[in-house]
């Protein structure tokens, strides 16, 4: 949940670190600090909530002189947003700063540190006062540091500096994130590219249970025993000015409105030299082998799997289910005889996913990840990977990936296909509609004012795949605006919930599929006549004169693909109407890496 970035090389280092940091406040930003050294002196800096809290304390770090640092913005888990919780944390020789949470903080504590004082409430201070035991007794940082990653349990991405070696950053991994960046004369950590990407485009993994030794000048890779490992570097395609908001007020609009280009551009990675949509065979031939495909995922890309196990199973006739990856891990169902796992993770560092996946594994099962982080955890553990191509999400709700998703999944049940549609020609014109929907976005902001500028609840319906929107859409509202709202299968009203409705209660409908359009307008005068504000949203083609919002035509299988977009706008405007923080929204981080 947290950000980490590291800088040790011949400049400055506060600027580099704040710098990296602010790439990385989607991760938390509950508290902020940084640890700079000089001459075998640390000095630590930290601020209480937002980055800019800590730039402003630290003047952006302009008149410091420290060639080496770490940093980090915190999501709380382990004690409240105070300084005295905020990383970086140290004990005598070591400062650190940590991702993650570690589950035997308790039982270490007793048996390592009986008489230690702490100064936090936090898990990560008992690793720092553990590295300086373990240092004490082996002599060698190296080896003290094997130690640690022998004895904790749990989740840790760790940047280490020590002072009594001003030349040397430490980083130590185990299923949180964390990437080491290879400069000329410099080098990086980070919990994500995006920290690192204006300074260096070259990158190197670091795996599970491994730890690297980091100087100006050399990058070297360990495992737990201490044993070196060669790995080769990679590049990252990210554009720097895909990281920046350019002239939108806010990320979130800026990654509404790229939807139109994001389908595009799915379209053109997952085409062959004859321009048709393909999917690597090897990921065709291990699903084709199974008799059910089980999607995983949390949140919003639970959501796109509930849209993208309709493709499947209409698509390619093969039976589908899809699962919240927190309930599946603990209360796994039945499996089938010969099951295929499909992973849904925007940053492919999801922790509860990632522990599903861990566990088919062992059982012996073939999986896929869906990601929009190529080398992500998810990514190199499962079997296969098929890519979103979104290009960086920055805002916390998830907008552009969640589509991506539901794109990916479309091409993934046409390739199963025995036989496939014109997927392309069909995604082209999704993606136009798109486009007109983008030119109306004043619609959506007088909407907005009408229905959520004071209402504490809201109500969304629809049935079918129009359900599964209902579901993010009221995931959306929540997230940046806080109004309490709910997703119904529409049918399920008269069964509970429309004792809910009150007068003027905001209740948005959604309307894209033929065979249920009547049945949904019958919903809608059933609230109406409780005193329901109603907000129809529906395909031209079978849309009503007292529509608020009509979409232009699409195939209906791909109408979540538009109507994603006016919930998402109706979220934004809302969120903007009622002066909340749209891109960081309270209580969340973008990349879950605690379960």
């Amino acid at each position: 949940m947290c950000g980490i970035v590291g800088y040790i090389g011949d400049k400055n280092a506060a600027p580099i670190l704040l710098e990296g940091l602010s790439k990385l406040e989607y991760r938390g930003y509950d508290s902020a600090g940084i640890a700079v050294a000089e001459n075998g002196k640390v000095q630590l800096h930290k601020a209480v909530g937002k980055l800019e809290n800590l730039i402003k304390k630290t003047d952006g770090g302009k008149k410091m002189t420290e060639t080496i640092g770490i940093g980090h913005t915190r999501w709380a888990t382990h004690g409240k947003p105070t300084e005295n919780n905020a990383h970086p944390h140290a004990a005598n020789r070591f400062t650190l700063v940590h991702n993650g949470i570690i589950e035997n903080e308790a039982a270490l504590r007793k048996h390592y540190l009986e008489g230690v004082k702490f100064n936090s409430d936090t898990d990560t201070e008992v690793i720092v006062h553990l590295l300086e035991k373990f240092v004490k007794e082996d002599k060698d940082v190296k080896v003290a540091i094997a130690h640690i990653i022998g004895e904790l349990e749990g989740s840790f991405a760790l940047a280490i500096i020590d002072k009594e070696d001003m030349n040397t950053i430490y980083a130590v991994k185990n299923k949180s994130p964390l990437l080491v960046g290879k400069g000329d004369g410099f080098n990086m950590i980070g919990s994500d590219a995006m920290a690192m990407i204006a300074n260096t485009d070259t990158f190197y993994e670091i795996h599970d249970k491994e730890f690297a030794v980091i100087t100006r000048d050399s990058i070297e890779i360990f495992t737990s025993y201490a044993k070196k490992v060669e790995r080769d570097s990679f590049h990252a395609e990210i554009d720097v000015s895909d990281t920046e908001k350019g002239t939108y007020p806010h990320f979130m609009l800026k990654e509404i409105e790229e939807q139109p280009l994001v389908i595009r551009r799915i379209m053109q990675q997952y085409s062959d030299e004859d321009g048709n949509l393909v999917v690597d065979k090897d990921i065709i031939k291990d699903i084709k082998a199974s008799d059910r495909i089980y999607i995983i995922a949390c949140g919003t890309s639970y959501h796109a799997g509930l849209v993208g196990q309709t493709y499947i199973e209409q698509l390619a006739k093969i039976p589908t289910m899809s699962y919240i990856a927190s309930e599946f891990v603990h209360n796994m169902p039945l499996l089938s005889k010969k099951p295929f796992f499909i992973f849904i993770s925007q940053s492919g560092e999801t922790a509860d996913s990632r522990a599903v996946l861990v566990k088919v594994k062992e059982m012996g099962h073939k999986c896929l990840t869906i990601t929009n982080v190529k080398g992500s955890t998810l990514s190199r553990e499962a079997d296969h990977t098929m890519i979103l191509h979104a290009g960086p999400e920055i805002a916390v709700a998830s907008t552009k990936a969640y589509t991506a998703q539901m794109a990916v999944l479309a091409v993934l049940a046409n390739a199963l296909s025995d036989n496939p549609m014109n997927l392309k020609y069909e995604l082209a014109k999704t993606a136009t509609v798109m486009e007109s929907l983008c030119n109306n976005r004043e619609l959506f902001h007088e909407l907005s004012k009408e229905f959520f500028a004071t209402t504490r609840n809201c109500f969304y319906i629809g049935r079918s795949t129009d359900y599964y929107i209902c579901l993010e859409a009221a995931l959306k509202i929540k997230e940046i605006s806080y109004i309490q709202a709910e997703g119904f299968a529409a049918g399920e009203l008269k069964h509970g919930t429309i004792a809910l409705i009150e007068k003027d209660t905001p209740v948005v409908a959604f309307i894209t599929r033929e065979a249920v359009n009547l049945n949904t307008r019958s919903n809608i005068k059933e609230v109406r006549s409780r005193g329901a504000k109603v907000l129809t949203i529906s395909l031209k083609r079978i849309s009503a004169h007292s529509d608020q919002i009509v979409i232009g035509d699409v195939d209906e299988m791909f109408a979540p693909l538009v109507s994603a977009l006016p919930m998402q706008y109706l979220a934004y405007y809302a969120a903007l109407i009622r002066g909340c923080d749209i891109d960081k929204p309270r209580n969340l981080a973008k990349s879950v890496t605690v379960e």
